[in-house]
């Protein structure tokens, strides 16, 4: 038994969603459609790494940095590994839409169950990472769409044993530009009726034509219907459109996105990668950091 095990969960972009709550935080989640990308988090979990007094290294760490993310830490308990040291290192914004505390408690549980031998199978791990985001506020689809990679399309709400799932199969360019973040907790703990009628509206669009230029323009309508749009995201897709392309907004986050070239076209310096195919992965033993297929 090794002492630690890392994983690779892809950053995941919501084009367009609808909220279905539930008192069993199982079957509770989200209907939609979005992107995983080959830009994603690497976690490592490292048995014992951490001193239950309270000294030494911190719990949890994103980037080098000490932070608390509570779908982690729920994670961490449900697995019975308190003394778990969790070490994440990514090159997405947190906050921004790209799914990341998801991707984290996602990770953590497949490198907890490997470290800890908990015996869990994919599935079970993925409900427990989605139930630890349903009940911090901090998500409602990541981890199903994170779990299963490509351009995935949410059927029903809900962990893997309450929900289908379908998918666009394409793997487009993606590129993303990142102007801030939004709270997540925010807009779910609010009146989200318009939002989940314009999401359902979308579903059933994209699935009639399940292409990539359509997710786009659905999310596209989607985020000006559930009057979700930023300013600064308004002004890169206008631009965009202008140009000839077309962007749309990552739920929920100030972050502009769009497939192929038409970022950089418009005049933006986006940072650029592609859709990750496979859902989250455990690093084989004595392998290097995982990394996406090719961004270009």
């Amino acid at each position: 038994m090794s002492d630690e095990a890392a994983a690779f969960v892809p950053g995941h972009v919501t084009g367009f969603f609808s909220a279905h709550p539930d008192d069993d935080p199982a079957v509770a989640g989200s209907r939609g459609a979005g992107v995983t990308l080959s830009h994603g988090v690497e976690v490592r979990v490292v048995r014992g790494g951490i001193d239950e007094t309270g000294d030494g290294e911190a719990a949890v760490t994103l980037n080098g940095e000490p932070i608390d993310v509570a779908p982690v830490e729920a994670v961490r308990n449900a697995l019975g590994a308190s003394d778990a040291r969790v070490v994440a290192e990514t090159p997405l914004p947190l906050g921004a839409g790209f799914g990341v505390s998801g991707a984290m408690a996602l990770g953590t549980a497949y490198a907890v169950n490997a470290v800890y031998e908990r015996k869990r199978s994919e599935n079970a791990l993925v409900e427990l990472a989605h139930v630890a985001e349903v009940e911090a506020g901090t998500g409602l689809g990541d981890v199903v769409a994170q779990a299963r990679g490509g351009l995935p399309i949410r059927l029903d709400p809900g962990a893997p044993a309450h929900g289908r799932m379908d998918g666009i199969p394409a793997t487009p360019r993606v590129e993303y530009r990142s102007f801030g973040s939004v709270s997540t907790e925010a807009v779910l703990s609010g009146d989200t009726s318009t939002l989940t009628a314009a999401g359902e509206r979308a579903l059933s669009d994209l699935r009639d034509e399940p292409t990539v230029d359509r997710l786009v323009e659905l999310s596209r309508r989607f985020a000006s219907e559930a009057d979700l749009l930023t300013d600064r995201v308004a002004d890169a897709v206008s631009a965009v459109r202008e140009a000839g392309g077309d962007a749309s907004m990552a739920m929920l986050g100030d972050t502009v996105f769009a497939f192929g070239d038409d970022l950089s076209a418009a005049g933006y310096d986006p940072e650029v990668c592609s859709v990750y195919p496979t859902g989250a992965t455990l690093r084989p033993p004595g392998i290097g950091r995982v990394s996406g297929p090719a961004s270009e």
